[in-house]
């Protein structure tokens, strides 16, 4: 077998393979031989079917049959021989296969990037301070009343965030509109689930009233026969209701899983969920600013095979999030929509591992199983959570991804200038969810340097 390895680019190689005629040949015989024991013909016995017939009937098959296992067969020994890690399945396509020549065949590879890590330093990675006060723990608390809240109705004109029992039905022109039409139907003046314009005209209206409001859909409105056009609502008010909030009593703490109603614990419980929030805020804001800081010194290439399998698993997960079922056939989601941060994900795991891998980190046993007690405290029963993890290898390998993560983050961490920045409990909150899905796909991450 003689075989050449062309680059043709960073991550592109391009095999070219020549197997002897005789090798080919051979097997071809051999397998056709082994056939011809079995074939059954009008007009020969059962094994008795000459050669040639069986060759005239069946040669073409077989040799494609055997030119696909060899070129397979041969392709896995020359990426071995020649020390090469594809990332993806190769595109194989041959070039001469004629009986009685030389099997010649193309291997096109891409392959993965071979990372020297550019330092980080000189970067200044802003860490929030974070102090949950007393006046945040009250917020809390009252949040948790009107997530609680029911709903009484009221005699006086309707307010901002009552909620409104009311019949509608749209109309564009003269003419009424298909799913703008409902009864009985429940709304709180400025949820912001009605389009634009409609909710605050509902503001002052009494039960009994009939109203005519006059909105205009959004330009990019999902459904494009009302994106952008005028229409007219004629609505019923039935009762305008007030939120009620319940009372912070025994029976209120209660739901919150604290079982003798003490309100004094149930405040100790909210402190210590939020304190845990805000460190998770912290660390992902500073995770995602080294991880930025990796990608902007570590432009490296990215295999355009890793990244279609995460744009794949990108698809899988939105036809998930939006409820679409398991049949939906994802190939019908663009892969422009997704293709950018599936890049994005893949760069960040290829760059990751190479830190654990320079750096020698490893997570232990002990180290996974302290992590998973630390994340089980948030569960009612810690211990079931515990031995769910560390008896499930998969779970383990999991937990010690983020492990792995957390070193390779703080080794990077200590060639950054960190500068401590006071920060409100919201505004910690906030900025970590604006950076949601940046760090969402730094997790992510974590499957490939797992890897390393």
């Amino acid at each position: 077998m003689q075989v050449s390895v062309d680059t043709t680019s960073q991550i592109e190689r391009r095999i070219k393979v020549q197997v002897p005629a005789a090798e080919i040949d051979e097997a071809v015989a051999a397998r056709l031989k082994d056939a011809a024991k079995n074939v059954r013909m009008d007009g020969f016995r059962k094994g008795r079917v000459p050669m040639s017939v069986i060759r005239q009937r069946y040669g073409s098959e077989v040799r494609n049959e055997v030119v696909g296992e060899v070129m397979r067969e041969r392709y896995v020994r020359a990426i071995t021989d020649e020390n090469l890690n594809p990332a993806g399945y190769p595109q194989i396509e041959a070039e001469v296969n004629e009986t009685g020549k030389d099997l010649e065949f193309t291997a096109t590879l891409e392959i993965y990037p071979e990372v020297e890590l550019a330092s980080i330093e000189g970067t200044e990675v802003e860490r929030p301070v974070v102090e949950v006060t007393d006046a945040d723990v009250d917020e809390m608390i009252e949040t948790l009343r009107k997530q609680n809240a029911g709903w009484e109705e009221v005699e006086r004109a309707a307010e901002d965030g009552d909620q409104l029992t009311i019949d509608f039905q749209g109309y564009l022109g003269d003419e009424p509109f298909e799913g703008g039409s409902a009864e009985g139907h429940d709304l709180v003046i400025g949820s912001g689930s009605f389009i634009p314009g409609f909710e605050e005209q509902l503001i002052g209206a009494k039960a009994g009233d009939d109203l005519e409001l006059k909105v205009t859909f959004p330009e990019d409105y999902q459904a494009e026969n009302l994106a952008g056009q005028e229409a007219t609502f004629q609505v019923k008010v039935h009762a305008v209701k007030a939120q009620s909030l319940p009372e912070v009593d025994a029976e209120f703490v209660k739901q919150f899983g604290v079982e003798d109603g003490d309100l004094d614990r149930f405040r100790d419980e909210i402190t210590k969920n939020m304190q845990r929030e805000a460190s998770q805020a912290v660390d992902n804001r500073v995770k995602q600013q080294v991880l930025e800081a990796l990608k902007q010194a570590n432009d490296i290439p990215v295999p355009q095979a890793l990244i279609q399998q995460e744009t794949d698993g990108l698809k899988r997960q939105a036809a998930q999030q939006f409820g679409l079922g398991e049949d939906f056939d994802v190939s019908q989601l663009p892969d422009e929509l997704f293709a950018e941060q599936a890049k994005s994900r893949v760069q960040i795991g290829l760059l990751l591992a190479e830190v654990i891998k320079v750096n020698e980190l490893d997570a232990s046993d002990d180290e996974i199983k302290a992590k998973v007690e630390e994340l089980a405290q948030q569960y009612q029963d810690p211990q079931q959570v515990v031995d769910y993890y560390m008896g499930n290898d998969q779970m383990k390998s999991q937990v010690k991804s983020a492990i792995l993560e957390e070193k390779a983050v703080d080794a990077l961490l200590e060639q950054a200038t960190v500068k401590d920045v006071e920060m409100g409990y919201q505004e910690a909150l906030a900025a970590a969810q604006q950076q949601g899905g940046d760090a969402e796909e730094a997790d992510e991450a974590e499957g490939e340097a797992s890897q390393a």
